[in-house]
């Protein structure tokens, strides 16, 4: 059994609940957590009045023992769900918690669309352009929130390098944040200069562009989060009980309750960071969400033993 809060807690349960309102949950407990890629999955044991259940989050789903009665049956078969979703499927911009740098994941988004039709150097070439005005967008976003405080001379609003290196001094400042420092920055600069490349050359290929896409998403996504956690006053660990352990929390205030506001809480103890109010996110348009054609397939058989040829 793995220690668990009350959040947790509450929140499985009320799903459960949801999910099940015939059933009557008598006891549960968190029995076992995996990393997958960059998603945390926690599986639960439910035991209710009539029978037994798994609980998988992220996202939540429950299966049901008798079916699979292995944990780790359940948790592969959870995970390979996750992995088949479609692309139409995943997170919409205003799910994720990064508004003040919208502009930036709506230009990827249009990059990544457009690479699984690019089929020649015009296509290629333009995703780079989309690359590099996805890097641009993220600084001039950036700027916005870390203006130039320096005696220097400020650069100009087009100049990555040097805001990127601004960027990475201001959120992650300090000695010990010297090597996070210099992996953002390079990972910045070097894909500024491939995106550059792929959107002149004559003699890209389809990966190149793939390469460019995955890579600009991982640098804009990972110096995006020091951002985020810099201007929501995240620290770096809970100064109440030093756990790492540590959440956004949103909400609204009663006394204005059209604005958003997210602080950062320790899933551990009690304590809870200063609220930062939420700057508002266009609603992207509305995707075609047609049901596939043909039959569902449900299971019901449970997969015990690998078949061998």
């Amino acid at each position: 059994m793995l220690p668990a809060t009350q959040d947790e807690i509450d929140t499985v349960t009320r799903y459960f609940e949801w999910q099940a309102p015939d059933l009557t949950v008598e006891f549960l407990q968190k029995v076992y957590v995996e990393n997958v890629l960059d998603y945390q999955h926690c599986v639960w044991d439910i035991h209710t009045n009539k029978d037994r259940w798994w609980v998988i989050t992220n996202p939540t789903n429950l299966y049901a023992q008798e079916q699979f009665p292995n944990m780790d049956l359940a948790l592969t078969f959870h995970v390979g769900l996750c992995l088949r979703i479609p692309r139409s499927e995943k997170k919409k911009l205003s799910d994720l918690p990064v508004e003040p740098m919208a502009e930036c994941y709506r230009i990827m988004s249009g990059a990544s669309d457009a690479l699984a039709q690019a089929q020649e150097v015009a296509d290629y070439q333009a995703i780079g352009v989309r690359c590099r005005e996805a890097l641009l967008a993220f600084v001039s976003a950036a700027q916005t929130v870390m203006p130039w405080r320096f005696e220097q001379e400020k650069p100009q609003r087009a100049n990555l390098q040097a805001w990127a290196d601004h960027i990475c001094l201001v959120s992650m400042p300090g000695e010990t944040h010297k090597e996070r420092r210099h992996l953002f920055k390079t990972l910045l600069e070097s894909e500024w200069q491939f995106a550059n490349w792929l959107t002149h050359s004559k003699t890209s290929k389809w990966h190149d562009a793939e390469t460019a896409v995955s890579t600009t998403e991982n640098a804009i996504s990972l110096a995006t989060s020091a951002v985020i956690r810099h201007m929501r006053g995240v620290p770096e660990v809970c100064p109440s009980c030093g756990s790492h352990r540590l959440s956004p929390e949103r909400g609204y205030r009663s006394e204005d309750p059209e604005d958003e506001w997210e602080r950062p809480t320790c899933d551990v103890c009690d304590w809870k960071g200063r609220p930062v109010q939420i700057v508002k996110v266009p609603q992207p348009p509305e995707e075609d969400n047609t049901p596939p054609e043909g039959d569902c397939v449900i299971p019901t058989v449970p997969l015990r033993k690998l078949m061998k040829p």
